[in-house]
């Protein structure tokens, strides 16, 4: 298989309702969809998303696009190969950029897993028909408006939510949502927001007594030791998230009992090949998955639904339908949630086709190799 042609598309959705980190909030998403075209003329599509401010991580859209015009273009234009591991090879001379690295893993993925016919989840190894999803609620102006939302998702069939909190918005917002929904399969999400301190372990053993079902990376990305000595003093799992970005990070994790439970995001780990890694690296420690997102458009989506079909998945992942986000998807059919469940698609690749000229319409610059060679 040759990759003849690629392109990007620096494309702009504005999302239903904004969403708020403990970091920013934000009413829309700009991604860099990534089309590529082999010698046969099949296409594949991936997704890269990172966000376009340096918050979650270091990445930007701006500095993804430009990886991936100066690096990875060059890289897979002419490559031949067999399978996307051998791809991949290509660019492991980039440090870091797994953002960008990501999408064009996906693109290959999808372009392999169509020229054999097969489905992604298929060709990933995934064992489930369907994936139970769970959603993420940002941080809201007032309680009130936190649990209106969280009611919004129970009555359509969610069977986990996540709160995003941060230092001032935390167990009372954990406390509110329990005392309405004991049974509720909730976790909180700091995004490194808190510092290793008395006052935050103070705030950490009050939410041990909610009954989470984790308390996601409380500290900052690097900081495995403090993970690892909170660890022993709360009977609540500890998930790692952005302290994941390579498989040694998860073997520093896993060594020092820094976490328990792992979110794994394709995106963040530099695409599906390293995704799956993880997963079995985990797997065969008896650490429980579930795959995070990063509001994705419809393709990586699409493919995080298909990473979660993968057996160590037995964790509610963040794979609702992309109506809870955008009006208008970049797919068709869009991904929907039934009851809290998604389907996982038997279709070819990624089991659902680009809408290019909803994309083109949205897209504030593009880049084609076809039309530079010309």
């Amino acid at each position: 298989m040759r990759i003849d042609r690629v392109r990007l598309f620096e494309a702009s959705l504005p999302l239903v309702h904004s969403f708020e980190t403990s970091s920013h909030r934000k009413s829309g998403l700009t991604h860099v969809l990534v089309e590529a075209t082999d010698a046969d003329g099949r296409v594949g599509w991936g997704e890269i998303a990172s966000p376009a401010d340096p918050f979650y991580g270091p990445e930007t859209t701006a500095t993804a696009w430009t990886i991936a015009e100066r690096y990875l273009v060059p890289a897979v234009i002419g490559s031949v190969w067999d399978v996307p591991e051998q791809l991949e090879e290509g660019w492991h001379r980039i440090r870091g950029h797994e953002f960008a690295k990501a999408g064009f893993s996906i693109a290959a993925w999808d372009l392999y897993s169509r020229s054999a016919a097969r489905s992604l989840s298929n060709a990933l190894g995934g064992t489930r028909a369907d994936v139970v999803a769970g959603v993420s609620l940002g941080i809201e102006p007032t309680l009130d408006h936190l649990l209106v939302q969280v009611a919004r998702q129970v009555e359509a069939g969610y069977a986990r939510v996540k709160l995003k909190v941060a230092p001032g918005w935390d167990v009372e917002p954990v406390r509110a949502v329990r005392s309405a929904y004991p049974d509720l399969d909730l976790h909180v999400d700091a995004n490194g927001a808190y510092a290793d301190t008395a006052d935050t372990s103070a705030v950490m053993r009050k939410l041990d007594a909610h009954g989470l079902t984790m308390i996601e990376q409380p500290y900052a990305p690097r900081d495995f030791v403090a993970h690892a000595r909170l660890q022993a003093t709360l009977s609540t799992p500890i998930c790692l998230d952005e302290s994941i970005v390579d498989l040694a990070d998860l073997q520093t994790m896993l060594t020092l009992d820094a976490g328990r439970i792992l979110n794994i995001k394709v995106s963040r780990m530099g695409g599906l090949t390293a995704a799956r890694r993880a997963h079995d690296i985990a797997h065969s420690a008896g650490v429980p998955v579930w795959c995070g997102g990063m509001h994705e458009f419809g393709v990586g989506r699409a493919a995080n639904v298909a990473l979660s079909s993968l057996p160590n998945f037995t964790l509610p992942s963040d794979v609702s339908g992309s109506d809870k986000y955008y009006a208008r998807d970049v797919v068709v059919p869009p991904i929907l949630a039934h009851g809290g469940v998604v389907p996982v698609p038997t279709a070819p690749g990624l089991g659902h086709e680009v809408d290019v000229d909803w994309v083109r319409e949205n897209s504030a610059r593009t880049l084609d190799t076809m039309a530079a060679a010309l």
